[in-house]
């Protein structure tokens, strides 16, 4: 995909890590976008559009991920996607 490429690295700070809730709001939202979205736990890569690879990452606090978006609409995408997963839940 052609575009430019923006990458953040985001801390977990939800007591409960990434969870169901927050990784299924996280992909609603990176689906809203054209870009190609990828996050990675150290050598760990994954199509942040997946909510099943996602989960896959077990994203305890504390863990660090790197999020990455590719394409078109990727500065709009950067922002809203790094808080959508560093975002704690009133009920966390």
């Amino acid at each position: 995909m052609t575009g430019d490429t923006h990458r953040r690295t985001v801390t977990i700070t939800s007591p409960h890590g990434l969870h169901l809730r927050p990784i299924s709001q996280f992909v609603e939202l990176a689906n809203q976008y054209q870009c190609d979205v990828s996050v990675s736990k150290g050598p760990q890569r994954v199509n942040g559009k997946s909510a099943i690879n996602l989960l896959g990452l077990a994203a305890t606090p504390g863990t660090q991920l790197d999020l990455e978006v590719t394409g078109p609409d990727a500065t709009q995408a950067i922002d809203p996607l790094a808080e959508a997963l560093a975002r704690v839940f009133p009920d966390d």
